[in-house]
C-alpha cells in the first residue's frame, strides 16, 4: 500500500460512462415479498426519463437509471400508486429505513403474540368441547379478528399476488383460511342447512386462527433476521467521526462538521482520534491502527508525505494533515459503497420449500375448483353438499400449516444446534446454502493466526548466564518505546517477573528502534538496521538464528549494550494449535482452502506452508479478496470467507456464505451470516456438517408434510365415493394437517441429537 492513490484506484468501481445519466440508490417502504420487488421496479421503469432500475428485495432498496430532468420526487410518486414508498430525502436514509424496519416487525410481532392467545381458546374448545352451548359462537368471536385483522397481510399480499398472475403461500392461507371462515360462519349461523340433509354442520375455526397464528411466527423469524442487514453498514459509516479538528491559515484550531471538509483543507488528529478523510502527512510522526484497510494488528508508523485514510485510528501522538479525498471519495465511502452492492446484487437463494409452494398452490386450488365442478356435474341429489364439503375439505386437508412450520423447524433447531458449537448462525440461507461449499477463503491474522504479536524466542549472547540487569534494562527502554511490538516484549519479560529500572537517558530514533542509558552504558534496541547504523557487529551466531526466525515469518528485533549485541527477540504472530486441524479437515472433504492476507507475501508463504495451504496470496487489499472471491463464484465455486476484520468486509458481503471470527471487529461479524465465538477453526467444518444435516431435516419435513396432501387430497376430492361411498369429513382432514405438522416438528427435534 505504497499510496492513497494506488489503493484509491483499486477500489473506486467505474464511473457511469453513459453522458447525462444518473444513477441514484433510493431505500424501499412497504414490501413484504418478492412480488413486492417486481412491481415497484416495473412502475419505475414506466416514469418517462427513467433508462433502467432495479429492485432488491433482500436489503429493501432500489437503484434507478435516469435522465437529469427525472426529480426524485415523480420517482416517489409512482412508487405510492401502487401502495409502497421510497426515501428520496437524502439525509438519515439509512435511519429512516431502519424505523420503518423496526416498525414493521413490532407490527408482526405484535399480530403473532395476539393471533396466538386467541387461537389458543379455539383450539382447546374446537378439539374437546365441541358440544358446549354456543361453543361454535365464542370460536367465531375469537377467530374473526385472527382471521380478518391479525391475519389481513395474508389476504393484502394474495391480492398483490393474483394482480400479477401469480400464486404463493399468502395465497393457499388466505384461501384456507379464508374459506374455511365462511363455511364455519355459515354453519355456526344456519345449521340447519345440513340438518335438514342428514349431515352435521362441522366448523373449522380452530383451523383457521391456528394457521395465521404459525404462519405469522414464521414471518416473525423471517423479519428479524431481514432487521440485522443494515447494522453493518450503519456501523461502517460510524467509523467516520461526525466533527474534524480543522487548522486554519492562521494556524488557530476549531471543530467543524466532518461535511464542511474541503480538499486541500489542513486537519489535526489527536491521539485515540478517528482519522477523518483521507490526507497526506503534513507535520508530526505517530503510529495509525490501519487493520481495517490491512486486516494486520500492528499500527503503521506515519511521518511526512505518507498517506492516511478515514476511520483509521491514531495512536500515539498527534500530527497534521491534508485532505485528498473527502466525502463518497475516501477509501471508508467506497468499501461501505461496495459493501452495499455486494449485498444487493445476489439474488437471495430460492427456497426448497418456495419452489415446491410455487407449483403446489395453483394445483391446490385447481383441484378444489375440480373437485368442486365434477360433483356439481356428477353428484345427483345431494350435489351442491358434496361439492361445497368436499371442495373445502381439499383445501383444509392442504393447509400449509406444516409446510410453513418445515424449514423454520429445521432452521430454529439448527441454529440451536450451531450455538451449543460455538456456531452463531445469522440466517436461515447460510445453513441452507452451507453444505454446498466447495471452496473456503481464510483470512490470516486473527483467523488462522491468533491476531497477536508475541515473544516467540530470545537468544543470549551467552546462553545460561544470569542477564537479571540486562533484562531490565530491556524492559525499561520497551515500557517507554511508542513501537507497537515493544509491548510483546514488555508482557514477555513482565511474566518473568522483571523489575524496570531508572533510565538516564532516553531517546527515539524514527523508524529504526530506540536508545537509552543506564548505570552510564548506552544501550540500543531497534532493527538490523540500526544496529549497523552505529557499528554494532552482528556475529555469526546471531545472524544465523535470525535468519532461520525470519524465514519462520517472525520480526527480528536486536538488543545491544556496551557496543555489542546482547541479544535477539523473535516476535510473530502465531498460527492457532487447531488451525492446522481444521484445514487438513476441509481438505480431505474435498474442500479446495485458499489463504488471503494483507500481510507480505514471504510472511504468508511460511504460514501456508506451515499449515498445509497450497493456494495462498499476500499484500491482498479489500477490494482484491472480493475480486477473488468473484473469480472462484464466477468459476462455478461455491465459496465461504473466513475472516474477523473490517478490511474482510468486502469479502464476506461478495461470498456465498460469509464466516467471521468472534473475536473480530463488530463490522466483519455484522456482515458475515455465521459467526463463530471461539478461535478454533475446527468449527467451520462443523458448520458445513451442520447445513449437510438440517437441509436434509428440511427435506424430510416437507416429505411429511406433503405425503399427508399426496393420500389425502384424492380422498378429500372423494375418489373412494363411486366406490364404497366414502367421502373423508373434514374433521379429519384437519387432524391430518395436524398430525402432519407434529411430524415435521418431532423430525426437526431429531437434530438436536445428531453428533457434528
Amino acid at each position: 500500500m505504497s499510496s492513497a492513490i494506488s489503493v484509491q484506484q483499486e477500489v473506486t468501481p467505474k464511473k457511469q460512462q453513459q453522458a447525462g445519466i444518473i444513477k441514484e440508490t433510493f431505500p424501499v417502504l412497504e414490501m413484504t415479498c418478492a412480488a413486492c420487488a417486481v412491481s415497484v421496479e416495473s412502475m419505475l421503469k414506466t416514469v418517462p426519463g427513467v433508462t433502467d432500475a432495479g429492485v432488491n428485495f433482500a436489503n429493501q432498496s432500489a437503484w434507478v437509471q435516469h435522465a437529469p430532468e427525472v426529480t426524485p420526487e415523480a420517482l416517489q410518486q409512482a412508487v405510492r400508486a401502487i401502495g409502497y414508498d421510497l426515501v428520496i430525502t437524502k439525509e438519515n436514509q439509512e435511519e429512516i429505513k431502519e424505523a420503518a424496519q423496526r416498525k414493521h416487525y413490532q407490527e408482526i410481532k405484535q399480530r403473532t403474540i395476539w393471533s396466538s392467545l386467541l387461537s389458543l381458546p379455539v383450539v382447546i374448545i374446537g378439539m374437546f368441547f365441541m358440544n358446549m352451548p354456543y361453543g361454535n359462537w365464542i370460536m367465531m368471536a375469537l377467530a374473526t379478528p385472527v382471521v380478518f385483522f391479525f391475519g389481513r397481510n395474508f389476504f393484502v399480499n394474495a391480492w398483490k399476488q393474483a394482480r400479477h398472475g401469480k400464486a404463493n403461500m399468502d395465497t393457499l392461507v388466505a384461501l384456507s383460511t379464508g374459506i374455511a371462515w365462511l363455511f364455519s360462519t355459515f354453519n355456526t349461523i344456519y345449521p340447519e342447512f345440513w340438518h335438514q340433509r342428514g349431515l352435521h354442520a362441522h366448523v373449522y375455526f380452530e383451523a383457521a386462527a391456528v394457521v395465521i397464528a404459525f404462519i405469522s411466527l414464521g414471518k416473525l423469524l423471517e423479519e428479524k433476521a431481514k432487521s440485522n442487514t443494515s447494522s453493518a453498514i450503519k456501523k461502517l459509516i460510524g467509523l467516520q467521526p461526525k466533527t474534524v479538528w480543522k487548522v486554519d491559515t492562521t494556524g488557530n484550531i476549531q471543530e467543524v462538521p466532518i461535511a464542511s471538509v474541503k480538499v486541500n483543507d489542513l486537519l489535526l488528529v489527536k491521539p485515540g482520534e478517528k482519522i477523518p478523510v483521507d490526507g497526506k502527512v503534513v507535520s508530526g510522526t505517530s503510529y495509525v491502527d490501519e487493520s481495517m484497510i490491512t486486516g494486520e494488528p500492528v499500527p503503521v508508523a506515519k511521518e511526512k508525505g505518507m498517506a492516511v485514510f478515514a476511520g483509521t485510528i491514531n495512536q500515539k501522538s498527534s500530527f497534521q494533515f491534508e485532505a485528498e479525498k473527502v466525502g463518497t471519495d475516501t477509501l471508508l465511502a467506497q468499501i461501505i459503497k461496495m459493501v452495499q452492492e455486494a449485498q444487493g446484487s445476489k439474488a437471495p437463494v430460492q427456497k426448497l420449500v418456495d419452489k415446491i409452494a410455487g407449483i403446489f398452490v395453483p394445483v391446490v386450488i385447481g383441484i378444489a375448483i375440480l373437485t368442486f365442478v365434477a360433483w356439481m356435474v356428477l353428484g345427483g341429489e345431494h350435489a351442491f353438499t358434496h361439492a361445497l364439503l368436499t371442495s373445502v375439505t381439499v383445501l383444509v386437508i392442504a393447509c400449509p400449516c406444516a409446510l410453513g412450520l418445515a424449514t423454520p423447524t429445521a432452521i430454529m433447531v439448527g441454529v440451536g444446534k450451531g450455538a451449543e458449537n460455538n456456531i452463531l448462525i445469522k440466517d436461515a440461507e447460510s445453513l441452507e446454502l452451507a453444505h454446498k461449499v466447495n471452496a473456503v477463503i481464510l483470512d490470516k491474522t486473527g483467523t488462522i493466526t491468533a491476531g497477536k504479536p508475541v515473544v516467540t524466542n530470545v537468544l543470549w549472547q551467552e546462553e545460561g548466564a544470569d542477564h537479571s540487569i540486562q533484562q531490565a534494562v530491556l524492559y525499561s527502554l520497551e515500557q517507554q518505546s511508542e513501537h507497537p511490538l515493544a509491548a510483546a516484549v514488555v508482557q514477555h519479560l513482565s511474566q518473568q517477573a522483571v523489575q524496570p529500572v531508572a533510565l538516564t537517558q532516553f531517546n527515539s530514533i524514527t523508524g529504526k528502534g530506540i536508545e537509552g542509558t543506564y548505570a552510564n552504558s548506552s544501550y540500543l534496541v531497534g532493527n538490523k538496521q540500526l544496529m549497523t547504523q552505529t557499528g554494532i557487529v552482528i556475529t555469526e551466531y546471531f545472524a544465523a538464528r535470525a535468519a532461520q526466525w525470519q524465514e519462520e515469518a517472525k520480526t527480528v528485533i536486536y538488543f545491544a549494550g556496551g557496543q555489542q549485541l546482547l541479544a535477539i527477540v523473535a516476535i510473530a504472530d502465531q498460527i492457532k494449535e487447531t488451525s492446522k486441524e481444521a484445514i487438513a479437515a476441509l481438505q480431505r472433504d474435498g474442500i479446495a482452502v485458499h489463504m488471503l492476507t494483507g500481510d507480505n507475501t514471504h510472511t504468508a508463504a511460511a504460514v501456508a506452508a506451515m499449515t498445509g495451504i497450497t493456494s495462498f496470496k499476500g499484500e491482498v487489499l479489500p477490494a482484491d479478496k472480493a475480486a477473488f472471491v468473484k473469480k472462484l463464484q464466477q468459476s462455478g465455486k461455491v465459496v465461504a470467507m473466513v475472516g474477523d476484520g473490517i478490511n474482510d468486509s468486502l469479502a464476506l458481503a461478495q461470498a456465498d456464505v460469509s464466516i467471521a471470527m468472534g473475536k473480530g471487529s463488530d463490522i466483519a461479524m455484522d456482515v458475515a451470516k455465521m459467526t463463530l465465538i471461539t478461535a478454533d477453526l475446527n468449527s467451520i467444518p462443523k458448520a458445513l456438517k451442520l447445513s449437510r444435516k438440517t437441509v436434509s431435516a428440511i427435506k424430510q419435513n416437507l416429505f411429511w408434510a406433503f405425503i399427508y396432501n399426496v393420500i389425502g387430497i384424492p380422498l378429500a376430492a372423494g375418489v373412494l365415493y363411486p366406490v364404497n361411498g366414502f367421502l373423508l369429513d373434514p374433521m379429519i382432514a384437519g387432524a391430518a394437517m395436524a398430525l402432519s405438522s407434529v411430524s415435521v416438528v418431532a423430525n426437526s427435534l431429531r437434530l438436536k441429537a445428531a453428533r457434528l
